[in-house]
């Protein structure tokens, strides 16, 4: 479905400008971009296999990758074989010997890259084979490829996102009083599976705000009813082919306020004033100053605790951050969240979200789900 090797072609370009003569990524989402080599779904504990520190490839110019996986990563996790060479380390071999036979026979490299997923013993062995003054960090030059995004990586977004759109339609009518966070949250996550996820993109979060008496799917009160007139908060995201979406609404479960509804007309205002700042060749800060211009204006600005946004793709959380410390210039075909929030402790909570695309005209929404407020009266 993706060109890996028009991928790897744009790599190679990266590191000869970077005069980089070999880059090793472990298993991650930089290694899925370039190869196809799919991540396995997170879960909290650990796993592990016989020197599964050695998992990962070697990336140089205009050369064919060269990967070094243990047998059960290839035998249990490598349905598809990628491009290149591949060394294959079983439980009885010297993982260490192996994995250094390999990176000497790449030849002498004077400066090597290393992404930023790796087993601190596979960066030890890195610096003990090639020396740890040759060594500098790599995922940033990934990143530069991955953040502007092919058309057929869009779709997959699309995808992602008709996934959630999917979910929140089930489920956006039982939020009433009575129901609960976890019960809540348990059919998001059902629904989204339904629509075709492979897995949430991030523990979904549903919550009616943030001080101690509010409830929340991740806390004690996960399990509380829902009482009369209160709104509350959707934070979930779906997975296709690799790529994430990010989503947020509220619903309010019962009668609303003129304060609430005045509040999420501010809240919408600085969703679109973002979006429309969102053009080539603005930076990122310069975008989320732009997001929260509205919601200063209205004299509401301490209870936007949030960013605008952050880039999206494989990963759910990428660089650039629309943020107030990032000064990236973005281009065209970044893909960011636009999310502004309102949380008034003791009253209300607010929030949106959807997956836009930078653009000349300003952001273009993936999402097609209505960003009105939702009131179940």
């Amino acid at each position: 479905m993706f060109d890996y090797a028009a991928r790897r072609g744009r790599l190679s370009e990266r590191l000869r400008a970077e005069g980089v003569d070999a880059l090793f990524l472990g298993l991650s989402a930089d290694l899925e971009y370039l190869t196809g080599i799919e991540r396995g779904i997170p879960f909290f504990g650990q796993s592990s296999y016989a020197h599964g520190w050695v998992a990962g490839g070697f990336f140089r110019p205009d050369a064919d990758p060269v990967f070094v996986l243990p047998r059960m990563v290839v035998t249990f996790d490598l349905p598809v074989r990628p491009d290149g060479e591949l060394v294959v380390v079983s439980e009885t071999d010297d993982g260490a010997e192996v994995f250094q036979r390999v990176a000497k026979g790449l030849g002498a490299l004077r400066s090597v890259a290393v992404g930023d997923r790796l087993w601190a013993e596979t960066t030890l062995e890195l610096a003990r084979i090639f020396g740890v003054e040759r060594l500098r960090t790599g995922s940033s030059l990934v990143n530069e490829l991955r953040r502007v995004k092919e058309p057929d990586e869009l779709t997959a977004m699309g995808r992602a996102c008709r996934t959630v759109e999917q979910a929140m339609s089930a489920v956006a009518p039982r939020v009433c009083p009575g129901v609960t966070m976890a019960e809540l949250r348990d059919e998001v996550e059902l629904e989204l599976k339904r629509a075709g996820s492979l897995t949430p993109s991030f523990a979904t979060h549903i919550f009616t705000g943030m001080d101690a008496a509010s409830l929340d799917s991740g806390e004690d009160t996960a399990h509380e009813p829902l009482p009369d007139d209160i709104s509350v908060m959707f934070d979930f995201g779906g997975v296709v082919d690799g790529y994430c979406s990010d989503f947020g609404r509220t619903i309010v479960a019962g009668e609303s306020t003129e304060e609430l509804v005045e509040a999420y007309e501010v809240m919408l205002a600085a969703a679109e004033a973002g979006r429309r700042a969102c053009r080539p060749g603005a930076l990122a800060r310069e975008v989320n100053a732009a997001c929260r211009g509205p919601i200063e204006d209205a004299g509401l600005g301490g209870h936007f605790r949030h960013r605008m946004g952050h880039g999206i793709g494989l990963n759910i959380h990428e660089r650039p951050f629309l943020s107030p410390e990032d000064e990236t210039p973005l281009e065209a075909g970044m893909t960011f969240t636009d999310e502004p929030s309102l949380i008034v402790d003791g009253s209300f909570g607010l929030r949106i979200e959807n997956v836009v695309v930078c653009a000349e005209n300003g952001a273009e929404v993936l999402n097609d789900y209505p960003d009105d407020l939702v009131v179940n009266a």
